[in-house]
């Protein structure tokens, strides 16, 4: 004699998603969070002296040193304007006006930092070592 066993049928693949699905909709708008936070805060790898690699020295950074203003500076690919002009008034102590960017073909970045017209650019060149 056979013994008769209780079989479940198996759920289909697509209740199981399904299934998934109204659990994470449930814990989502319960609050559940997911991620869950390191215990140290991601470190800034662009700091002030990562930001800003070396002063331009061209004739015509020069030029625009005398007439412009403007410092020019090779500074990493991932800045922007605002931490350019935050690390140069940081680094400098000097006043920025504005800040212009170019991305060369060697995919290098070339920032002009037009400086305040208190601070003279000549000034802050020579302090830097530049001229």
């Amino acid at each position: 004699m056979a013994l008769k066993t209780n079989k479940e049928a198996p759920t289909p693949p697509k209740a199981k998603a399904k299934a998934k699905a109204s659990k994470a909709k449930k814990g989502v708008l319960k609050g559940i969070h997911t991620n869950i936070l390191k215990e140290h805060p991601r470190r800034n790898k662009l700091d002030h002296y990562a930001i800003i690699k070396f002063p331009l020295t061209t004739e015509s950074t020069r030029k625009k040193i005398d007439d412009n203003n403007t410092l020019v500076f090779i500074v990493d690919a991932k800045a922007n304007k605002p931490q350019i002009k935050q690390d140069v008034k940081k680094l400098y102590n000097t006043d920025v006006a504005k800040v212009n960017i170019l991305i060369r073909h060697d995919r290098e970045k070339k920032a002009y930092v037009q400086l305040a017209p208190d601070y003279d650019a000549l000034d802050v060149a020579s302090k830097i070592g530049i001229i």
